[in-house]
């Protein structure tokens, strides 16, 4: 679905008061400032049904004002998926999108499309939650189960049917694989057996804890040397105004920062710029604690992305975590041929070390002292 833009109105806006600037400036005293330069509006895609805490990269920089001091007025717009946000991109309807990294390999290997990853911010973060009291204790006891997942095209198929074959069970025999859905009806399937585990990513299995059903999670352990969540732009965008995809990427970084320094304060100012995606059905100390469990999971596979990717730069992305994660999916069969890595990452020389380039003492200062009103 192509999303409504207000380029052309913004333009005439701009033309009109930099006309009305131009006449002002003759009645002007010669010591007076010239008028600030208007922001150039940036759209980021982020595949997700609401824009909650747990994307503290992308909203923090625009609570904060990170890039609006960069000279860009950001939104972030929401979208079905890592696809629908490279194909707006394709289409001009966006700059940036948060995309999944088998979404990032899929477009350049199978598609030919010159997606590129800027920034590397999650790791493979899925699990299999069972529950903690119950019979399964490791994989193999999930023979002969039903196995609940959002939908039976997401992703994590893949990875189910992997760590399932590398312990010895038939994925398409020995078990059964079932769509739920997100949410609450995910969780009524869990607690009523229709499934006996349930196959999701980090967030939406704390999400399910959070509801009050403790879970014991299975996962491999290869999944987290998987880089996963991807900050990407097109190789167009880059050619036209890298001076944009440096900042965009760079205020992204100073807000990954600043709620890996405090992560409440982050919450906190979350629920005061974006009230309307704050979690309702119960006390505010309890949902305070809710949204905080999401974002430390959140955190956490940022962190995991953070030490896989080298641990000094925030944002860095080692080669080789693509590589193995372009292997895996070959060897899986979700892609026909691959390419070399380096050519789906923006891996210019000082890039990374640029988009670093800021007072790291000054962040953590701010988070730490907190003024989130």
């Amino acid at each position: 679905m192509p999303f409504p833009t207000t380029t052309a109105l913004r333009i005439g806006f701009a033309r009109l008061a930099l006309g009305l600037a131009a006449a002002l400036a003759a009645l002007a005293p010669a010591h007076a400032q010239a008028p600030a330069r208007p922001l150039k509006p940036v759209t980021i895609a982020l595949g997700t049904q609401v824009v909650n805490v747990t994307y503290p990269w992308l909203t923090l920089p625009i609570a904060l004002g990170y890039w609006k001091e960069e000279g860009y007025d950001v939104k972030v717009v929401t979208v079905g998926g890592s696809l629908q946000g490279i194909q707006q991109m394709v289409a001009g309807g966006v700059e940036f999108a948060q995309v999944n990294s088998t979404g990032l390999i899929q477009a350049n290997t199978d598609n030919n499309v010159a997606v590129r990853g800027l920034m590397g911010t999650g790791v493979i973060d899925w699990g299999i939650g069972v529950t903690q009291d119950g019979p399964i204790k490791s994989v193999t006891d999930l023979k002969g189960k039903k196995i609940g997942i959002f939908s039976l095209g997401t992703g994590g198929v893949p990875l189910l049917k992997g760590y399932l074959r590398s312990n010895g069970i038939d994925p398409d025999k020995d078990v059964q694989i079932i769509a739920t859905g997100a949410g609450a009806p995910a969780l009524e399937a869990l607690k009523s057996d229709r499934v006996q585990a349930l196959m999701f990513w980090g967030s939406a299995l704390t999400g399910f804890q959070n509801a009050g059903t403790p879970l014991r999670v299975l996962y491999a352990p290869a999944w987290r040397a998987l880089p996963d969540f991807t900050f990407a732009t097109m190789q167009k965008t880059i050619d036209a105004d890298p001076a944009m995809v440096e900042a965009i990427s760079r205020g992204a970084a100073k807000a990954t920062l600043f709620a890996w320094t405090n992560p409440d304060c982050a919450r906190r100012i979350h629920w005061k710029n974006f009230p309307s995606t704050k979690p309702t059905g119960a006390d505010e100390a309890t949902l305070a604690k809710w949204d905080l469990a999401l974002l430390n999971t959140q955190l956490d596979t940022m962190k995991a992305a953070h030490t896989m990717n080298g641990g000094k730069l925030i944002g860095a992305m080692d080669p080789a975590a693509y590589g193995r994660m372009q292997d895996f999916m070959q060897g899986e069969g979700l892609i026909k041929r691959t390419v070399p890595v380096e050519s789906m990452l923006y891996l210019k020389p000082g890039f990374v070390e640029a988009i670093n380039r800021f007072d790291h003492q000054a962040v953590i200062d701010a988070a730490k002292a907190c003024k989130a009103g």
